[in-house]
């Protein structure tokens, strides 16, 4: 899982995908809506329906990006949101838009590694991680990590895409992931190695059954999948 790497250099993949998020910072936004088609904004919808179920106070927003989730989950009774990413350049915007939106005092910033969080033990009722997981360096001790810092009780709400498997969102997500995705991506990021990296990512992590299966054994109870989109991206939600 951690032998896919944005660039395939000496440095480790968490130096590389931090690199990586940096670099494709300034157009980051743009191309997830664009080649998303939108779909995005919709799922994370999803994942703050499921939150707001656990009416929770304080949430960290594992691999926060840009910051579309925690914004979003600005919606929920949460009184304190924390972001929390390894990319700086992906932070810096995030910082941004929360104070355009006025948010910023329900919204904060940390920079910290995902598999050595910076935040004491059972610091938070609820943690969310979009699209992030697969770029983790070691993704058992990430979810290790998040279960630490989860209070008793509290839940995992993790939105990742998946690998569609009925005829024929299976060829037409492969098709569209593995050409169009990267070819695009390199025209407007100007990273050549981002989006083929990307794709190829998805491919390589575990979904469905054998992403429960990881979860069960970084100490979550109560795993649940659910699949969005014919399966091109799913919303998993464990328990402390």
């Amino acid at each position: 899982m951690s032998s896919v790497k944005p660039y395939s250099t000496d440095k480790s993949k968490k130096e590389e995908v931090a690199e990586m998020f940096n670099n494709i910072s300034p157009s980051y936004d743009f191309l997830n809506r664009f080649l998303s088609m939108g779909i995005d904004i919709g799922w994370r919808k999803k994942t703050v329906r499921a939150v707001s179920e656990l009416m929770p106070k304080r949430i960290l927003d594992v691999a926060t990006g840009t910051a579309d989730l925690a914004i979003a989950l600005s919606e929920t009774t949460a009184t304190s949101i924390v972001g929390c990413d390894i990319s700086e350049g992906m932070m810096e915007i995030g910082k941004k838009k929360v104070a355009k939106k006025g948010l910023s005092n329900l919204i904060s910033f940390k920079l910290g590694d995902s598999e050595r969080l910076p935040f004491d033990d059972n610091s938070f009722d609820a943690t969310t991680i979009s699209f992030g997981v697969r770029n983790f360096e070691n993704p058992l001790q990430g979810l290790k990590d998040v279960h630490r810092v989860l209070r008793t009780g509290g839940k995992i709400f993790v939105l990742e895409f998946s690998q569609p498997q009925v005829f024929p969102a299976k060829q037409l997500y492969h098709f569209y992931s593995k050409f169009v995705m990267p070819f695009l991506g390199r025209l407007i990021s100007k990273d050549k190695a981002a989006y083929t990296y990307l794709p190829d990512s998805i491919k390589a992590f575990p979904h469905g059954q054998a992403f429960l299966y990881l979860m069960a054994n970084a100490g979550f109870k109560n795993n649940s999948a659910k699949k969005l989109t014919f399966g091109i991206a799913s919303l998993y939600i464990g328990e402390k």
